[in-house]
Order: C-alpha cells, then structure tokens, then sequence
C-alpha cells in the first residue's frame, strides 16, 4: 500500500482553509498560463472570469488530497477496519487495484479500481472525491 498526496483533511474547517489559501495561486497559475499562451490584456479580461479562476483552485485542492493505493485485498481490508464510513467506488469489483481517499469528518470514502492504469486512476478518484466529498461543503457561504 502506499499513499500519494500530502493533504487528507481531519475536519472540514481544515478543509475550507486550505480551500481559501489556494485562492491566490489560482490566480497567479491562470495569469502566467495565459502569459505563456501569449493572451492580451482585451482577451484576459474577457476569457478570465472568476469561474475560471475558481476551477484552477479546484484541481489545485483536488491534485493535493491524499490517496491511498493498494490491492482489492488490502482495500477490503481497509473498508472492515472502518465500518461506519460511507463507501462510494466506481470501476469494476473484479479487478485487482483500488486507490481510495477518506474523509473522516464526513464519514465517507471514495475508491476506484483499476487494473494497470495507476496515473489514470489516482486522477479520477481525486476528481471524484472533490465532486462527491468537498464541493458543496467548501462552496457553502
């Protein structure tokens, strides 16, 4: 088993802080993105809405959350250990790798499978635990 990512929220107040503080380097990742694709101060002004800035923040908090990568067995195993959390796994149960991503606060954990595609995976399952764990918690006001 091995773990990739460095950010795995204890409580969601933990979460929102993190959330804000990725704020600013949103900002600076879109405006040196469109430096390099050479874009005019007209068309940034017109491309660069506040939607945009806030999907960069979004993948940045995603690209950061720690997952756990193992085998179906070690999984298995994992879920038993916790049996008050909320299991929500996508991909196909007869397959030999999982990657998962826990949030305790919420009680939940999100897994996908995958047979030899790890990148692929580890993207999907942290996209996934955004939309399903974070979004609406982190976008609440």
């Amino acid at each position: 088993m091995e773990t990739e990512g460095s950010f795995e929220p204890e409580t969601a107040a933990a979460a929102r802080e993190r959330y804000e503080t990725l704020g600013s380097t949103a900002q600076v990742v879109v405006k040196e993105v469109a430096k390099a694709m050479e874009m005019g101060q007209e068309e940034y002004r017109e491309r660069v809405t506040s939607e945009v800035v806030e999907t960069a923040r979004d993948a940045l908090f995603a690209e950061s959350l720690a997952v756990t990568v193992g085998t179906r067995e070690e999984f298995e195993a994992w879920c038993d250990a916790h049996p008050d959390y909320e299991i929500r796994e996508i991909g196909n149960a007869n397959v030999d790798r999982v990657v998962w991503h826990a949030a305790p606060f919420a009680g939940t954990a999100v897994a996908a499978t995958f047979q030899s595609q790890r990148e692929a995976a580890v993207g999907t399952l942290r996209r996934q635990a955004f939309g399903e764990i974070y979004r609406t918690m982190l976008r609440e006001d």
